[in-house]
């Protein structure tokens, strides 16, 4: 990923329990076609990396689930419904 490139992230922890719910929503949205980059955090230290990297400013998250809509700027922490996922994934 380029600073470039826009994309709708979920960032998550594989055993968070929060996330678990929030990926069932993320996961729902991929099956109806929306493009969705989930990076798993808790296990790998550069996806970690980049959250904190993203992960700034007056909204800022501090942990897991967090979803980042590049295109918007819109921001998601903690777990989240169906309808506030799709909402978040809206690009315009």
């Amino acid at each position: 990923m380029t600073k470039e490139t826009k994309d709708l992230l979920f960032f998550y922890g594989l055993e968070c329990p929060h996330c678990m719910v929030t990926e069932k929503s993320v996961d729902k949205l991929i099956e109806e076609g929306i493009n969705i980059k989930k990076i798993e955090i808790w296990h790998n230290k550069e996806n970690d990396k980049m959250m904190e990297e993203l992960d700034i400013g007056e909204n800022m998250c501090g942990g897991v689930p967090f979803l980042l809509n590049q295109f918007t700027g819109k921001t998601i922490c903690g777990e989240a419904t169906y309808k506030e996922v799709k909402d978040w994934s809206e690009v315009k």
